[in-house]
Parts: structure tokens; C-alpha cells; sequence
């Protein structure tokens, strides 16, 4: 079937969405999933599917997967390609939609290609990557793979108090088909995300493309310290039992613990006090700790520390104490011959490791998995200031379509 359209490029696309969810108080993009402005990018890429004449399917979690089937029909060890569309609150334009709009791209320059294709082709906008709504990252590939529990995920509340499953419903998912998918999940056989790279290892290489190596560990936890609420005017100091000063003793103790140990990295980047009143002393602050290192022994020794420090803290100030787990993804890397396959096919392009957590690191525990990552001379992102060359997005597309080339015949 003839492309409906002329081919565009990635920067031309990107451009199509980019006054989306601009947020005029922190800068950036706020693009939590299911938002109006979320919302509003799925039904750009059905029609940007739709457009090439693809069919475009939603499945029990809420990825959209648009399908270049084979004349048969048949979808088995089907190549699948891909990134999210959500962002975190005043992020970047470039993380999830690049991913999405390279492979558009990609399948744009695949298809003037004389290709003997064997294999069935998807490209996938996974929900919820960065977990900025209901707390958990990557929650659309989770799903799909069983890698969170459904009733756990359906219970996920966002800071407005609302379940996952209130909001899912209202958006048109069946609760009930909600959760791991193995019918769906067989019939990838390799999947390929382009992700701008989230650091400098590519400026300083001087190279526009890398294919991925691993992913750090990483996990989430919520703190919560409770005293007692109180006027702020009337509440001698030696009366009180203030859980803002116990949440950023802890705070601070979390970047000591952080910093004594080589290569970890340890962030508190939400703090919620309740009521948050200027003239009140709060009630109950709860704050959130992001935590990643190399090794995911270390990892857990990071975070028993940070635990043992904020308890001790909680005890001096007066305060209780409260600590879960929200999500923890051991150290992932890639499937070797996969990579392999993708390195040749791009003439040898530097290998990276990467710190941030993506949708193909949830994946590659269930299917051969890889990563092209596409240079940010900046090395910022998860704020205004991340940045891609035109230049290097076009590349970064070319690379994509010649990896997917290798695969799908």
C-alpha cells in the first residue's frame, strides 16, 4: 500500500506536537499519562499511523501498537519498535517522543526500501513509562509482562486521590483484561527503543548514535514521617513534633549515605507535606527516594542505610515512621546477540550504559531486547533544557530504520 503522505521528518514531526502540554509554571512539558495533553499526542500518533496505513490496536493496558503485518497475517517473532508519549512534570521534549517519532520515520524510509520482509512489524507507545502520575515507572510494559502485580497496579492512586482503575475506565480500558498479556508478549521477537540519551557519554565521544548496553538497578520508595499538626504561631519550639524537620534531616542524610559510596546516585524529588499550609506545621510529610547503582547488592545496602538513618531521625524528632517500596528493577542487560546484530548493522557505533530506567529494560527480561540512543550535547534531561540536534535526530532515525532492516528479513 503507497504511504497516504509525503515523508516527513523526525523534526518535522516532533514540531507537529510541540506546543502539547507546555507547561507555563515549570518550563518544559507536563504530560502525565492519561492528561488532556497526553491524551491529546495518542490520538497524533493513531493518526500519524492511520495515515500510513497501518492498523492500529490498543491492548488490555493501554499501548497503542500500530502493525505493518506480513500479506499471511501472521504476527509470530514480530519486530517491535517504540517509546512512551507521558513525561515527567516539566520535562523535556525529547524523552518518549522521539523514540515515537524515529520510528514513524523509520518506518517511513523502511518502506522505500526493496525489503524481503519475514517478519511482522509493531511500533509501540507504552503508557505511564515515567510513573509520574501513579508512582510506578514503565507501568505499560509492567503490566504486560507480569511484572506488577494487577491489583496492586489497579489500586496505584495519583496525587488527586484517584485509582489507576477509576482513571483507566474512564479512558476506555476494560479493568478486568488489565494485567500480563503472554499471548501478546510471545509474539515479539525482538524489540528495538530509541531513547535520547539521557547524559554526555555521547558528546564526549563525539559520536551522534549509540547502541545500549545495560541499565543501572534502580527502585522507588516512599517516606513518610507523621507528627503533629499544629499553628505555626502559637506551638513553642521544644512543644513540637514537626515531621518537615525529620523529612529533611533525612533528606540530607540520604545524599551523605549516597555520596560515600562510589558510582550511587540517591534523589528525594518529591516532597508532599500535609496540609501544606504556610502557617501550619504539618501533620505528615511524605517524600519519595529514587536510588541506583551498578551493582543491585549495593543497591539494597543503599537503601537499608537510608531506612536505618531515616528511622533513627524520625525516633529523635517526635515523629512515626513509614517506609514502602514502590518499584525496584534489578540491573538489566541487553541481549548480546541482539545488540551484536545492531552494532554491525551500524557500523560498529559506540556501546553505552545508561542510568535512566526504559521500557526495553522491563522487556528484556522476557524478550530479546536493545537500545539506539541519540546524542544530547546538553547531557540534561527530565528538564527544559534537554536537547537533540536536527541533524543528529535525522541520524538517529536512519540508524533506527538500518537496525530494523537487519532484523526484519
Amino acid at each position: 500500500m503507497p504511504l497516504e503522505l509525503p515523508t516527513l521528518t523526525v523534526t518535522e514531526l516532533m514540531a507537529q506536537i510541540s506546543s502539547t502540554g507546555q507547561d507555563p509554571l515549570r518550563g518544559g512539558y507536563t504530560r502525565p499519562v492519561y492528561s488532556p495533553a497526553e491524551l491529546d499526542l495518542r490520538a497524533w500518533f493513531i493518526e500519524q499511523a492511520e495515515r500510513r496505513g497501518v492498523s492500529v490496536e490498543q491492548d488490555g493496558n493501554g499501548a497503542l501498537w500500530a502493525w505493518w503485518d506480513l500479506p499471511s497475517g501472521d504476527r509470530t517473532d514480530a519486530v517491535v519498535t517504540g517509546s512512551h508519549l507521558d513525561s515527567v512534570p516539566g520535562g523535556g521534549p525529547f524523552d518518549g517522543p522521539l523514540g515515537v517519532a524515529s520510528a514513524l520515520v523509520a518506518f517511513d524510509l523502511l518502506r522505500e526500501r526493496p525489503l524481503n520482509r519475514t517478519r511482522a512489524f509493531a511500533i509501540v507507545v507504552f503508557p505511564e513509562e515515567e510513573g509520574s502520575r501513579f508512582g510506578v515507572a514503565c507501568l505499560g510494559s509492567r503490566l504486560l509482562t507480569g511484572a506488577i502485580d494487577p491489583t496492586k497496579a489497579l489500586n496505584l492512586r495519583d496525587p488527586d486521590g484517584n485509582t489507576f482503575a477509576d482513571v483507566a475506565g474512564k479512558n476506555g480500558l476494560d479493568v478486568r483484561r488489565i494485567g500480563p498479556d503472554p499471548q501478546l508478549l510471545s509474539q515479539i521477537g525482538a524489540f528495538v527503543e530509541l531513547h535520547v540519551e539521557q547524559g554526555l557519554g555521547l558528546s564526549e565521544l563525539d559520536h551522534p548514535v549509540a547502541v545500549g548496553g545495560s541499565i543501572l538497578g534502580h527502585g522507588r520508595w516512599k517516606l513518610s514521617m507523621r507528627g503533629q499538626g499544629n499553628h505555626a504561631g502559637t506551638t513553642l519550639m521544644r512543644d513540637r513534633r514537626d515531621p518537615m524537620v525529620a523529612a529533611a534531616r533525612s533528606i540530607s542524610a540520604v545524599q551523605q549515605i549516597a555520596r560515600a559510596q562510589d558510582n550511587a546516585r540517591a534523589t528525594v524529588g518529591r516532597l508532599q507535606p500535609v496540609p501544606g499550609g504556610t502557617n501550619v506545621i504539618a501533620s505528615r510529610v511524605d517524600f519519595w527516594l529514587d536510588v541506583r547503582h551498578p551493582d543491585d547488592a549495593v543497591t539494597a545496602v543503599l537503601v537499608q542505610q537510608i531506612h536505618e538513618a531515616a528511622q533513627r531521625i524520625a525516633a529523635e524528632e517526635g515523629c512515626g515512621f513509614e517506609f514502602s517500596q514502590e518499584s525496584l528493577s534489578p540491573t538489566v542487560t541487553f541481549d548480546a546477540k541482539l545488540s551484536a546484530t545492531l552494532g554491525s548493522a551500524l557500523n560498529n557505533v559506540p556501546v553505552l550504559d545508561t542510568g535512566a530506567g526504559h521500557d526495553a529494560g522491563v522487556l528484556a527480561g522476557h524478550v530479546p531486547s536493545a537500545m539506539v540512543f541519540v546524542r544530547n550535547p546538553s547531557g540534561i534531561s527530565h528538564s527544559p533544557e534537554e536537547y537533540v540536534e536536527d541533524a543528529d535526530a535525522e541520524l538517529g532515525a536512519q540508524a533506527l530504520a538500518d537496525a530494523l532492516a537487519a532484523l526484519l528479513v
